[in-house]
Parts: structure tokens; C-alpha cells; sequence
């Protein structure tokens, strides 16, 4: 890109593969001769032919990418099909009229003691409802809804796309309820890749929003309607989410390509494939099945679509000339299972391949070098127990365990969620078919228990859609309240999200108990492995090596009952797989945190470091119980954080009473991603210091992360924004939006007109109402007080604590997020170091900086 850069304005033909650049006033034409998959990525400057010399200078590109996990694909089209491409490019432009109606339009058939189907609509922000009108607009103009005076209303879904757009989806689900099923028989899968057999060349077309080009009955238009928060619609096509709308789209789709269906083409729903012995029979087909499309008015999504290739991803499976292979995406999961580093992780995976022990001949003999690793202080890995577990992990990824998918035979998903993942497994017969595995973000971690398990289900059916459409399935989980998510009111993004997933499939849920989920749980905390043995070394010092202050600290167990009784049960539980007591070099760890015990001062010693010290800030109650739990631990350690923070003097002298503003909160909308929105502020009135006496102050809107950036007073909009660019771009790039109250310096014709140029959208507080930007308001105080109990009488050195202060603040739990905006912004937690009396030097520049800390 940097070499591109120089080189002035571009023309670029992305479907020619072609560019146009220049370079001292003379044209230069790059042409992509050729694509070439290799694990490098480069440019490769090739010397032109004299032919390609001709006119302007042509200079050849050959263009490296990095390979996929399968095979080496080949890209390129050759001439002939590229031919048929452009004979027929109508059919990947985007439709501009209302299908026509067709043989087969989609019918809504309802039972016969159903009544009209009328729900409340779902109440939205501000924000929301703009979207929701902006959509409803673009369908008015494509035709594809109309105003409606139908007895029948269904609510709308509006939920956020990947590119940060949003999607309008019906939440059909009543509707669907009183909606007779349509038995149609399901393609079977094995039959389907037999026709494959022989050929070589493959195509796969992706019709573009293939629902929306199929027409409503006009009898049944009326049962589609919905209401938002202005207007009653109903589609004239037909939309996404309702019960039978597969089954009308199969059916089509069979019927259109009936002459050619299992000679050269197979369809699947909306997956069309193209196969071929030959690429002259190929081009052929291919012209074919296009024109089938053209003179049906059916659009495809070029983009989307493959052409002309020797392998290619259907169905689940990997086709190519030498036969079919499975998808290796459905076995990953298990493929990357990392080695257990303790007996509770071997459990979890032996719990997990003893499930399927039925299926794997030998499978005492094979497992047993591991389990004998999960007898009483056993646990040593050696080679034998890695190729026990090697050949465990390739039998649970083969037949007979893992089986090719039945469509005669009803699927099985079987989810779970831990702290730090989730994972599935789709079953038949209580056999396995694709297995799922994902960790959880920072954001998602935060989720209830619920949510975490609701996000598990829809990640699942979403991955296994394929599968599932058409027929009824079920799906397991061991959290009783989704069973009856069915019926459960729609009141958060979550579950908005995961219902337009879910809207058209005949599924019910069932309760499985934790205990006999084995194969879900296991895959849900595979994971987490990685972050549970950070948790469990701790932050403080790793366990082969304590810190010094650390093994000094156990001379708070002498003669402690407490102590007493938690050797002995740290003696017990060294025999379990998963200790909540343990050991090491003389220091007791419960859950990973260090005991401290009542002999001496040392929990107040601990309670002052983090309290009143730098890192500590005095901050409050629940912030400073947050920071010493994380690392240690004694009974009833709340209440002692609450006695040492409530008497205070520091804190007394130099806090007021935080009361909330009266009146309705109105919270602005939720940033997406960090970084998108971010609030400023400004500190005034300070007195002078290092030549400083205001603090700008700027928050992340969505992680609570800020920077407090110093500044000499008088200052104007041109300073303010540098000072902004200098410090916060470079680390964060550019928001999409500000939040600000109305000071001159945000209001100023140069700050709204640099602002605009660069894309940021300016949001202000009303005037004579800063809480509307509330976050900045009380991060302001946040400073404010901080500063106080830090310079004490020493007013005119602030700017030496204002560092600290940022680290501080943004090290703190923030109840709002969950935890700490360093966390949330970055996904991990600095170590922190107790400061104070706990570190002595004989340096004494060395306690000076500590102490200052």
C-alpha cells in the first residue's frame, strides 16, 4: 500500500483485474496475470514482454495470497465460462421491478380454529425507530410492502449486521404457531453427492435475498402484515421468518430446474450447484441453469457465487474430482483440543470421548494411559499420554464416531456455556455430525447465565442452518428458562438477534440436565483452559516463583485457627481435580487468591495499599472490594473493606456526597465498538502547575476508558483539537461521533468545520443541561477527587499525580461494564503491584519512587 500511495489517483476494474496509476505523468497499467496460492504474502514486479510494451508501460503483477485451510483453490475463470457470464450479467445486476407471479407463489394455510393474529409492537429508542423508518422506506420504494388495513399485526425485530447496518425482520413466531407445516420431501444427502461421482468442474450460485424474489399468494398478503411505531405494512413478497417459506422456496426451485436436476444440477434449498466431466460440458451447463434463471427474472449475488473450480464447499462437505470429503470446519473443535495441563482439563475431555466409547473399538486400551493420569497425585504427561490422546482426538473425527448428516433422520443440538466459552455438538442417533467450540469476548463474558447460554443456542443453529432447514429439530440445553423461549417476551438485543435466526425453523427445546451434557459442557470450556491457568498463577507472582512480600505475608498464619483449617482442607482437596484449596512455597490460595490470615496487620496493611496509595486512589466501597479480591482473601473481607473505606479521614475530608440529578434519565444509544463515540469534557479553574491549570478530560463511551490530558488556559479550538489528534488518534483512530456540552470551544466555526471534514458526527448536550453528558460529568468528579486526596495541601503539584490518575481511574471496576475500562478496552488486566508498606527497599531513591506510587 505504502508503494501504491506514491503513485497519484488510481482507476481499478476489480472484474477485468485491472489498474491504472501514474508515475512522472506516465500511465502505468497493472494486469493480475495470474493468482497463486502460497503461505507468503508479496508483490512480484515482472519484466513486460515487448507486446506488452506497446503504447503505455504495462507492468505485470503476480499477486501471492495466503492459503487456506483447504486446498489450493483455483480462482480464475477460464475464457469460455467468463463468456457466459457476460451473456448473461443481467442476472447479477440488482432487481429493480416486484417479481412476477409464478406457479408457485407462497400460500399461508392456517388452522382451522385460528383467530387473527395481532401483537403489541416492541417499544425502540430514538435512534432505533430512524432506522426502522429508513428501512421501511427503501421496501416501500422496491415495492416489496405496502400499507395495510389487516386485521393481522406481528412485531418488528430490528437487529445490528456485522458492517454495523441493521436488518428489519418480522417476528412471525404466533403466526407460525397457527400455521399448518408443509411435509415436503427433503433431497437426501447421500443421494445427492452419488451424481457427483465422475465429475470435475464445479459451479455454485447464491440467489441475492432469494425470499424477497418470490411473490405472496394475493389471498394470503394480508396474514404478512406488521406494524412499527408508524405505519401498519404487509409484503407483496415473500418475507423472511415464516414457518413454510423453505418449503415454497425447494419447491420453485425444483420446479424450474426439473429438466436438469441430478443430470448436471443439484439444488438444496438456495444452493444451486453446477457439475461437469468436462469444462466444454461445463460452459454448456453453466449457460443452461443461467438461462433458467434469466427467463425466470431470478437474481444471483455474484459475489457470492462460484465458478469453473475443481473443488468446492456443499453441503457440509468438501467435493472435489477424486470424491467427497468432510468439511474440515466440523471438526476443528476437536482437532485443535489443546493438552490438558491439569486432571480437571483431562476429565473434561475424557467425559467428552467416553460419550462415544461405544463407537471406538478399543477405546479402554487407547484411553488408557490417560486415565490413569487422574489418579491421586499422578498427573505427569508423558509421551505415552500424548498419543493416547492424539488417537482419542482422531477417533472422535472419524467414522464410525463422526457420521455424514441423514436428512432422513431428525438433528440434535446439544449446547452449553462456561465463564469463558460455549460449544455444541450435532447429533443423530446420539452419534456426532459437526462439532462447535468458540471462546467469549470481553463483552459477552459480562453476559447473565442465561444470556451466555441463549448466545450458545443461536451461534449453533445459525453455524448449522444448512442442516436444519425444512425439517423439525431439537435443540438440548441445560437452562430450564430457554425451554420456554418460545413464549418468552423479546426485551433485549440478545434475544432480537437470536429469534431472526430462528424465525421459519420447526424446532422445540428441551431441558437436559448439566451432568448429562457432557459433550456440549466439555466443548464450552476447552476454550477457557488458557485463561483459567492465568487465573489460577494469579497476577501477584507466578507459582514457581513468589514474589518476596508474598512468602513474608504468611507470617499472618501463626497460630490463626482459620489457617489451620484451611491446610487441612487444602490437603483434601489436592486428591480432587479441581482443588478450591491449595498450597505452594507456605502460601494458601482459595479459588486462586491469596489467604491472608489475622495475625498481625497485614490485611491492614493490604487494605491500605489498595486503598490510599496512588493505584488505591481512595477510591470507594465497592471499587476498593473489587481491587482486593482479585488477590486475596479472609472472612467476611466486605465487611472489612467497608469499615476501613467508611472511616477514612482522607476520604471524608476531601469527598461530597454524590447525589444523582433529578428528573427522567434519558441514556444516549450504546456504541457498537470501542472507540465509535467518545465524550469530552473540560476541568477549569485548577491552579497553575508546570505551567498547566485545565485538564481536558475524554472518555470511551462504551468501554469507560479515558485520558486526562493537560492544557495551559486561555486555549482555543485549534489547540484543543491537536492536543486531541496527538493523543487519542494515535492510539484509537478516528470516533464516529462526540459528546460534548455546548462550550465555546465545541461550538466554535472552526472546531464544526474541522469535525465534518474528517467524519466525526458532533453530538451536544442541551444547553443549560450538561448531564445529559453524564458519563463525562462524573468522570470529572472522579478527577476531582481523586486530585484532592492525592496533592493534599500541595495544590500546585497535580500534574504530577494526573499520570496516576489515568491509571487509576482506568483500572478500577466500573459497575456499569463489569469490570475495569483497562479490561474492557484491552482484554486483559495490567498486573498491579500492592504498593506502600508492603515493598521496602534499602534503596532509598528506590522506597522514595515506591512510596510516591
Amino acid at each position: 500500500m505504502d508503494w501504491l500511495s506514491k503513485h497519484g489517483p488510481m482507476l481499478i476494474d476489480w472484474e477485468s483485474g485491472k489498474l491504472q496509476l501514474h508515475k512522472d505523468g506516465e500511465a502505468i497499467n497493472l494486469v493480475v496475470q495470474q493468482e497463486i496460492a502460497e503461505v507468503k504474502l508479496c508483490q512480484e514486479m515482472v519484466q513486460p514482454t515487448k507486446e506488452q510494451q506497446r503504447g503505455n508501460l504495462l507492468v505485470v503483477a503476480h499477486i501471492y495470497c495466503i492459503q487456506s485451510s483447504t486446498a489450493l483453490q483455483e480462482k480464475s475463470v477460464c475464457p469460455q465460462l467468463q463468456l457466459v457470464l457476460e451473456q448473461f450479467k443481467e442476472v447479477f445486476q440488482e432487481p429493480n421491478t416486484l417479481p412476477p407471479h409464478r406457479a408457485i407463489d407462497h400460500q399461508i394455510p392456517l388452522k382451522s380454529d385460528s383467530t387473527p393474529i395481532s401483537v403489541r409492537p416492541y417499544r425502540y429508542s430514538y435512534f432505533q425507530r430512524l432506522e426502522i423508518e429508513q428501512i421501511i422506506e427503501e421496501l416501500l420504494q422496491n415495492s416489496f410492502i405496502r400499507p395495510s388495513t389487516s386485521p393481522y399485526s406481528s412485531p418488528v425485530l430490528l437487529v445490528k449486521k456485522k458492517d454495523n447496518s441493521w436488518r428489519l425482520c418480522i417476528d412471525y413466531r404466533q403466526l407460525n404457531e397457527a400455521t399448518i407445516k408443509n411435509k415436503y420431501p427433503i433431497p437426501i444427502i447421500d443421494d445427492l453427492l452419488d451424481e457427483l461421482r465422475g465429475a470435475r468442474y464445479f459451479s455454485k450460485i447464491d440467489l441475492r435475498s432469494g425470499y424477497h424474489q418470490i411473490r405472496m399468494a394475493d389471498a394470503d398478503i394480508f396474514k404478512t402484515a406488521f406494524r412499527t411505531h408508524n405505519g401498519h405494512y404487509e409484503f407483496v413478497v415473500m418475507p423472511f421468518g415464516l414457518t413454510n417459506a423453505p418449503a415454497t422456496f425447494q419447491t420453485l426451485m425444483n420446479d424450474l430446474f426439473k429438466p436438469y436436476i441430478r443430470q448436471f444440477v443439484l439444488v438444496f434449498f438456495d444452493d444451486i450447484l453446477i457439475y461437469s466431466k468436462t469444462m466444454s460440458d461445463h460452459v454448456t451447463h453453466v449457460s443452461k441453469a443461467l438461462q433458467v434463471l434469466a427467463d425466470n427474472q431470478l437474481f444471483a449475488k455474484k459475489s457470492k457465487c462460484e465458478f469453473g473450480v475443481t473443488q468446492i464447499e456443499y453441503l457440509g462437505h468438501i467435493i472435489l474430482e477424486q470424491g467427497v470429503a468432510t468439511d474440515p470446519h466440523k471438526v476443528e473443535s476437536m482437532v485443535n483440543w489443546p493438552v490438558p495441563q491439569n486432571v480437571k482439563q483431562l476429565r473434561g475431555f475424557l467425559g467428552l470421548t467416553g460419550y462415544y466409547r461405544k463407537f471406538v473399538k478399543n477405546y479402554g486400551a487407547i484411553s488408557k494411559p490417560l486415565t490413569e493420569l487422574t489418579k491421586k497425585n499422578t498427573f505427569k504427561w508423558s509421551p505415552q499420554a500424548q498419543l493416547s490422546f492424539d488417537n482419542l482426538k482422531q477417533a472422535m473425527t472419524e467414522a464410525p464416531v463422526l457420521i455424514l448428516p441423514d436428512y432422513t433422520k431428525k438433528f440434535v443440538i446439544e449446547t452449553d456455556a462456561s465463564a469463558l466459552g460455549m460449544g455444541a455438538v450435532l447429533m443423530q442417533e446420539n452419534r456426532p455430525v459437526a462439532y462447535l467450540s468458540k471462546s467469549l469476548g470481553l463483552k459477552n463474558q459480562a453476559l447473565s447465565t442465561y444470556e451466555k447460554e441463549l448466545l450458545a443456542l443461536f451461534t449453533a443453529v445459525k453455524k448449522w442452518k444448512h442442516y436444519l432447514l425444512g425439517q423439525p429439530f431439537v435443540i438440548k440445553t441445560d437452562q430450564i428458562s430457554l425451554k420456554h423461549l418460545l413464549e418468552q417476551k423479546v426485551t433485549n438485543a440478545l434475544q432480537h438477534k437470536g429469534l431472526c435466526v430462528l424465525l421459519g425453523l420447526d424446532y422445540s427445546i428441551e431441558y437436559k440436565k448439566g451432568k448429562e451434557n457432557k459433550v456440549a459442557d466439555a466443548l464450552s470450556r476447552v476454550q477457557g483452559q488458557n485463561w483459567v491457568l492465568k487465573s489460577e498463577i494469579g497476577e501477584l507472582g507466578s507459582v514457581s516463583e513468589l514474589l518476596p512480600w508474598i512468602q513474608e505475608l504468611t507470617q499472618s498464619y501463626q497460630g490463626d485457627p482459620w489457617i489451620e483449617e484451611l491446610k487441612q482442607k487444602a490437603n483434601f482437596d489436592s486428591t480432587q481435580p479441581s482443588p478450591v484449596h491449595t498450597i505452594h512455597q507456605g502460601v494458601i490460595r482459595f479459588k486462586g487468591r491469596i489467604c491472608v490470615g489475622n495475625v498481625g496487620d497485614w490485611r491492614q496493611k493490604i487494605l491500605q495499599s489498595l486503598h490510599d496509595t496512588a493505584i488505591g486512589g481512595h477510591s470507594g466501597i465497592n471499587a476498593t472490594y473489587h481491587k482486593v479480591k482479585k488477590f486475596f482473601y479472609w472472612p467476611q473481607l466486605k465487611q472489612s473493606v467497608h469499615d476501613y473505606v467508611s472511616t477514612c479521614h482522607t476520604c471524608q475530608l476531601n469527598k461530597g456526597e454524590h447525589v444523582p440529578y433529578p428528573g427522567l434519565l434519558q441514556p444516549l444509544p450504546i456504541p457498537q465498538t470501542g472507540w465509535h463515540s467518545v465524550g469530552l469534557d473540560f476541568i477549569t479553574g485548577l491552579p497553575m502547575s508546570k505551567g498547566k491549570n485545565v485538564i481536558l478530560v475524554i472518555i470511551d463511551r462504551l468501554t469507560k476508558y479515558g485520558h486526562f490530558l493537560a492544557l495551559t488556559h486561555p486555549y482555543n479550538a485549534s489547540v484543543v483539537a491537536q492536543l486531541f489528534l496527538d493523543n487519542v488518534y494515535k492510539l484509537h483512530g478516528l470516533p464516529q461521533n462526540l459528546v460534548s456540552d455546548r462550550d465555546p470551544i465545541f461550538t466554535s466555526h472552526f472546531w464544526k468545520e474541522l469535525m465534518d471534514k474528517i467524519g466525526i458526527k458532533l453530538n451536544m448536550s442541551t444547553a443549560y443541561h450538561p448531564q445529559s453528558d453524564g458519563q463525562t460529568e462524573r468522570l470529572n468528579q472522579c478527577v476531582e477527587q481523586y486530585l484532592r486526596c492525592m496533592v493534599f495541601d500541595q495544590q500546585k503539584k497535580w500534574m504530577k499525580w494526573l499520570p496516576l490518575a489515568e491509571y487509576w481511574y482506568n483500572t478500577s471496576f466500573q459497575q456499569s461494564i463489569g469490570m475495569t475500562p483497562f479490561q474492557a478496552l484491552y482484554g486483559y488486566q495490567p498486573t498491579l503491584l500492592p504498593l506502600g508498606d508492603l515493598i521496602k527497599s534499602n534503596n532509598q531513591t528506590v522506597n522514595s519512587m515506591l512510596s510516591n506510587r
